[in-house]
């Protein structure tokens, strides 16, 4: 995935609580953005990842995969987890 330059979108928050799944992105070489607000129906999920797309392509110029990073409800991007290994 990593090496295809494909990003991961996904809503599960506890994926940081993990250990062998955080490890599995950042081995994978993926930039992976979690969606944090929990009990979100799909359309207000798929709100909130449009309403973020400036703030992840701002975030994946300034910062090198593979990283592990969260969205929050009003759209802002923060990082969780970047890999040492580059």
């Amino acid at each position: 995935m990593g090496r295809r330059g494909w990003i991961v979108l996904t809503k599960d928050h506890r994926i940081r609580y993990r250990q062998v799944e955080r490890q599995a992105l950042l081995n994978a070489q993926v930039a992976a953005f979690i969606l944090t607000a929990g009990d979100l129906q799909g359309e207000e999920m798929a709100r909130i990842f449009v309403k973020a797309l400036p703030a992840i392509s701002r975030f994946l110029r300034k910062h090198q995969k593979p990283f592990i990073a969260k969205i929050a409800r009003n759209g802002s991007v923060t990082m969780l987890f970047q890999s040492d290994r580059v």
